[in-house]
């Protein structure tokens, strides 16, 4: 999660987390080349007073100045399109989870499962322990295996809701009336966190979203409990 005076993206806990990153920061050394470059020629143009009664004309700067952008678009939009592709593909999911958004709290359901489902509300700040982060903790977190492709299915029982989980790059819109469905794959354990991200009314900032990543076999032994 994020923390004080954090002024990076999130670690990632998942693959496509991962890719995102690596493609901010592959943007960011582009712009921080055409800036320094731009910088450069400002700065020449304003010292420099010499002038030339050849410089009329340049089809080789112009032709430079056209063709270098346009090799510039290629290196940024080929990654592009190709981690667009990877968020947009479901990869034969070992389970899926059903997330349907109300005003103002989660329900879920495991869908593989029999009868595996729950309400998910924010624990009161009266409530809170000292080790529980504030507006974040919720009464039942969502347990998931990590290392599992995991197909989620988001909708909305009232109005237009957000799940959004920054630190596994999800973030798929709860319609009502619609299914939409994402993928993700949580690669390490741990305790994730996120919060609606659509306006949907009053208490929108008090609906968050808690996952817990745990192994394989806890993650069994869990459904075992909850289905005795």
């Amino acid at each position: 999660m994020t923390t004080w005076l954090n002024m990076s993206l999130q670690d990632g806990a998942s693959p496509i987390m991962e890719q995102l990153i690596f493609f901010h920061d592959h943007t960011l050394m582009i712009m921080l080349m055409i800036i320094t470059t731009v910088m450069y020629m400002m700065t020449t143009l304003l010292w420099n007073k010499h002038t030339s009664r050849f410089m009329l004309e340049g089809q080789l700067i112009e032709t430079t100045w056209t063709i270098a952008p346009a090799i510039i678009l290629v290196f940024i939009a080929m990654p592009s399109l190709r981690l667009l592709y990877l968020m947009d593909e479901i990869h034969n999911p070992t389970m899926t989870l059903k997330a349907v958004g109300h005003q103002w709290y989660w329900s879920y359901e495991y869908s593989d499962f029999t009868k595996l489902e729950f309400d998910s509300y924010m624990i009161p700040q009266e409530e809170n322990q000292t080790s529980a982060f504030r507006l974040l903790d919720t009464d039942n977190r969502i347990v998931l295996p990590m290392n599992s492709p995991i197909r989620l299915v988001v909708t909305a029982a009232d109005v237009l809701h957000s799940w959004t989980i920054p630190s596994l790059g999800v973030k798929t819109d709860a319609t009502p009336g619609r299914l939409n469905q994402t993928s993700f794959s949580i690669n390490h354990p741990g305790v994730l966190y996120g919060q609606c991200s659509e306006i949907c009314g009053a208490n929108h900032s008090f609906m968050p979203i808690t996952i817990e990543s745990v192994s394989a076999n806890h993650f069994i032994n869990w459904v075992s409990s909850l289905s005795e």
